[in-house]
């Protein structure tokens, strides 16, 4: 008898290590949870089952397909399990927006910002701030300070806080305070192709936000000593602030603490526009192929000093010594620089592959990239939907089918130098030949001059730029060197960003043409006869041409972000777009515009042919500035005073009563403010640009009224001046305040459906009950933005609205009560 070879093994467990992968894929799926006990008892039962079934020595037609499937039920239960048991230990409901004494531990190195501090606090000890009555919280909470008196995070601040730059008071890792603090739920803005803060809490293992409360009437935060448990976040922090303290531009500084530290929040936000429109933000923080090439570096520095002992040698062998030399100290940089989910996924990737080999067994490679990917999904089953992972194992699964081999084997040593040069920029374009595809599909661009910049970065950034930068801990004027190199490298990047068509994007497309894209790209890569490859071209064409689609002649879309504290309304017509108000400004570095709006409107691929600012206020101006740098042919009409910092951006037109436009077969309509009202000094929320938006293809014309901030006065002058007020849907005046929605004003427009455009548990309690009773007494269906996410209404279905949060609802978003 035979035995098996190891290719022939290897088939049937690369099957059952990817059908496990697919049972986690399965779960991460479900919009709710099932309650533990189920998913218990599904992974006991499938273990039992995949145990009984593989040692079963009967040749049975369907054992393969009772592997596969046990194996893909223990990863639905794996995965199920550890949710509900991490969901089970939540933020109360009834503990949000309450003060609360806390005890706990600086956890990680703390980000400092322009604002405040944010940082990670491990709880000891929870009670109520009034009676002292012990409280149960989650383990780690996500915390913002802020200077002075503040007693709530800046207007509209996104997710508590807004970006930070300067800790009120230090702070230190591994500290222990007590401090009195206001939490909530995990909860985020949710917007089509938006970023999804709640899951990368989740990731983090974060289970509330909130602040700090220190104000006049609040109990002053103690510091209560150093604990000296958390070391290595520590050693981090005096790393960082000593790069700061050496390096005099603040901006390189950050880059630098970002390649030492993986402090990513370091990096100046125009820097990061920068990497990306030139595709080399993979290379700014603690990514993959940084962890990489470290292991590379230390396991050849491991073996050639191994190499120096006989006595080593002869008790382990030299390559074996590296291999394990290389994976340890890569570890140890890992953990140094964050241990951020990007190095943790290459960590366990570079110990699977490294200890497999290290048993001496010789999978094919379809086999080990199965068991890799598996190993990394069984530790962190939420990775299989960060975009690092699909572009880390794509990329691993191109360079292993191209085949590539060892050109330079038998070469002449200058020839081999050349081979090895040719090999590495093969491998660049082929990898950038099947990552383009899905770059698109997973972030709507791409960067043409890609393979041109990390032909060059790649090798300064790794060879160059990091050493310098990690050497700079025990010799610290290379941090100065490591500087030079980051100018010199960002003037070659600014030169590259400018040139035409620099970026490519797309809107963003269905599964399906993302799919033909990716099949395109692949055959594209594949090592296979140039006929076979160039049958991937047809395949990428979809998803290069495909428009995202528009109303009818005649009809029109209404989209209202979800933005936090204010205002965001893109409408959509056959042929145009307007957007009414660009959202809140959370501080000096981030708004709405650059956060939600202008990722929005390229994921849509919109062209705005008009930004209208309803009024001068921050929390509907804020985006303003990052959305008409998106949108350099964007009209701007607004009610904003001739000072205004927009003024000297885009040429403002004045908005007022009469102004009448038609797109498309739609009638647009400005019915307030009068020209009247702009005499005197009137408060900004008087001024709000009132716009009535009608179709023209139904009977009745379907009808949608925005209002801005406008108050009872307005509202009374509206209704008086005999305006077409009546309207199907309804922009809440400032956002559900007590000033606003008279009852008069209500029974004009009679709308059926109202949407309120506020930040949940905003501190201003939008929208307040009284206002919202009104609506309720005449039957209007209010939805909110807390609840619905962004809310997307059509004029041919005048009666629904479609809600982000139920539409691609997950068990780890929060559910507002």
């Amino acid at each position: 008898m035979h035995s098996a070879s190891p290719r022939s093994a290897a088939r049937p467990i690369a099957s059952a290590l990817l059908a496990f992968v697919a049972g986690s894929a399965v779960q991460l799926a479900q919009e709710r949870l099932f309650d533990g006990r189920v998913y218990l008892a599904l992974l006991l039962g499938a273990t039992v089952a995949l145990v009984l079934t593989w040692r079963s020595r009967r040749a049975l037609r369907w054992r393969p397909l009772a592997l596969l499937l046990a194996c893909a039920v223990v990863g639905f239960g794996q995965t199920g399990w550890r949710a509900s048991v991490f969901q089970s230990h939540g933020l109360a409901v009834e503990l949000e927006g309450r003060d609360l004494r806390v005890r706990g531990i600086v956890d990680a190195m703390p980000q400092s910002g322009q604002a405040g501090t944010r940082f990670r606090l491990q709880v000891e000890d929870a009670r109520t701030a009034v009676d002292g009555q012990a409280v149960p919280l989650p383990a780690l909470i996500y915390l913002g300070w802020y200077p002075g008196s503040a007693t709530a995070p800046p207007l509209g601040a996104a997710d508590d806080f807004a970006e930070l730059k300067r800790p009120p008071q230090p702070l230190r890792a591994g500290e222990r305070w007590q401090m009195t603090v206001r939490l909530r739920a995990p909860h985020g803005n949710r917007n089509p192709h938006g970023f999804d803060y709640e899951l990368w809490l989740w990731e983090q293992g974060l289970q509330a936000t909130g602040y700090v409360r220190s104000g006049s009437q609040d109990a002053a935060a103690q510091p209560l000593g150093q604990t000296g448990r958390r070391p290595v976040e520590l050693a981090r922090q005096g790393v960082r602030d000593r790069i700061f303290d050496r390096v005099a531009e603040r901006q390189t500084a950050g880059l630098i603490a970002a390649l030492v530290v993986g402090d990513q929040n370091a990096i100046e936000r125009a820097d990061w526009d920068l990497f990306r429109a030139t595709g080399v933000a993979h290379l700014m923080s603690i990514s993959g192929l940084h962890v990489s090439m470290f292991a590379w570096l230390a396991g050849a520095l491991v073996g050639m000093a191994w190499r120096r002992s006989a006595w080593l040698c002869l008790r382990w062998p030299a390559p074996h010594a590296a291999l394990l030399g290389g994976m340890v100290l890569a570890l140890a940089y890992a953990v140094f620089s964050g241990w951020g989910v990007p190095a943790q996924r290459t960590v366990w990737m570079l110990a699977t592959a490294g200890l497999l080999r290290l048993s001496g067994r010789r999978w094919p490679w379809p086999a080990v990239w199965s068991l890799v990917c598996a190993v990394v999904v069984a530790v962190d089953p939420w990775s299989l939907t960060q975009a690092g992972f699909w572009l880390s194992f794509v990329a691993v699964g191109v360079l292993f089918a191209s085949d590539l081999g060892d050109t330079a084997a038998r070469a002449t040593p200058a020839a081999a130098v050349v081979a090895r040069l040719r090999a590495a920029l093969r491998e660049q374009a082929l990898i950038t030949m099947a990552l383009t595809p899905l770059t698109l599909v997973l972030f709507g661009q791409v960067s043409v001059v890609a393979l041109v910049a990390n032909a060059l970065a790649i090798p300064w950034v790794t060879l160059v730029i990091t050493p310098l930068a990690m050497l700079g801990v025990v010799a610290a004027p290379l941090w100065l060197l490591a500087a030079t190199a980051v100018d010199a490298l960002g003037i070659f990047l600014q030169w590259l960003a400018q040139w035409p068509f620099a970026t490519l994007a797309v809107a963003r497309s269905p599964w399906w043409v993302g799919a033909s894209g990716l099949l395109g790209g692949m055959l594209l890569a594949m090592g296979l006869p140039w006929t076979l490859r160039l049958a991937g071209l047809p395949l990428l064409l979809p998803l290069l041409l495909w428009q995202s689609p528009r109303p009818a002649v005649g009809e029109f879309d209404l989209l209202a972000a979800d933005i936090g504290q204010g205002n965001a309304v893109l409408v959509r017509t056959a042929g145009h777009a307007l957007l009414y108000d660009a959202g809140p400004r959370y501080s000096l570095d981030s708004d709405a515009g650059h956060r939600v709006l202008v990722p929005l409107l390229r994921a849509l691929g919109v062209r705005l042919d008009r930004l209208l600012l309803s009024h001068r206020d921050s929390d509907h101006t804020g985006g303003a500035l990052s959305v008409l740098a998106m949108q350099p042919q964007a009209e701007l009409l607004s009610s904003i005073e001739g000072e205004h910092v927009l003024q000297s951006v885009r040429t403002v037109q004045r908005c007022q009563a009469g102004q009448r436009w038609n797109w498309d077969g739609v009638e647009f309509s400005v019915l307030h403010p009068q020209p009247a009202d702009y005499a005197g000094h009137p408060r900004p929320n008087a001024l709000s640009c009132v716009l009535r938006i009608a179709s023209q293809s139904g009977t009745p014309p379907r009808v949608a009224l925005l209002v801005g901030d406008i108050e009872a006065p307005q509202e009374h002058a509206l209704v008086a001046s005999g305006a077409a007020l009546r309207a199907d849907l309804l922009l809440v005046p400032h956002h559900g305040s007590r000033s606003s929605s008279s009852g008069e004003f209500l029974d004009a427009v009679a709308p059926r459906l109202a949407l309120v455009q506020a930040g949940y548990r905003n501190r201003f309690g939008h929208p307040a009950p009284a206002p919202m009773q009104r609506y309720r007494e005449r039957g209007i269906v209010v939805i909110d933005s807390p609840h619905c996410g962004a809310a997307l209404w059509r004029s041919v279905q005048p009666q629904q609205v479609h809600c982000e949060r139920t539409q691609s609802a997950r068990y780890w978003q929060h559910v507002a009560p």
